[in-house]
């Protein structure tokens, strides 16, 4: 019996990367941390929210072409578009850092 041989393309791999495939799929993890975040964003009512739910409401994903050493592999990002989401991240000496990116990331991105 033959042992089974694989010789890998790099230009292959490289194709592959840059596919619709592998940017869909990307895009589908990526709006799965953003639903985690989402669920697990805190609301505050108090005076330094201006909009109560502005920070929950507030997680997009994107995705474009940058990764790689060429700077031409798909990638998607979830990000916060609020002026204060590092704040609710990392925390500051009055609020606690609550971490939702992180903890939506280890949770959703399986």
């Amino acid at each position: 019996m033959m042992p089974a041989k694989f010789k890998m393309s790099k230009k292959g791999v490289g194709e592959l990367l840059r596919s619709d495939m592998v940017k869909a799929e990307m895009v589908r993890r990526a709006e799965v941390i953003r639903d985690v975040a989402v669920s697990i964003a805190p609301v505050y009512a108090g005076s330094w929210e201006a909009t109560p739910g502005l920070y929950k409401a507030s997680f997009v994903v994107s995705s474009r072409t940058r990764g790689g050493r060429r700077k031409n592999r798909a990638t998607a990002t979830v990000t916060n578009t609020t002026y204060y989401a590092r704040w609710v991240e990392y925390g500051t000496e009055k609020v606690p850092a609550h971490h939702v990116m992180l903890r939506a990331a280890q949770a959703g991105g399986r």
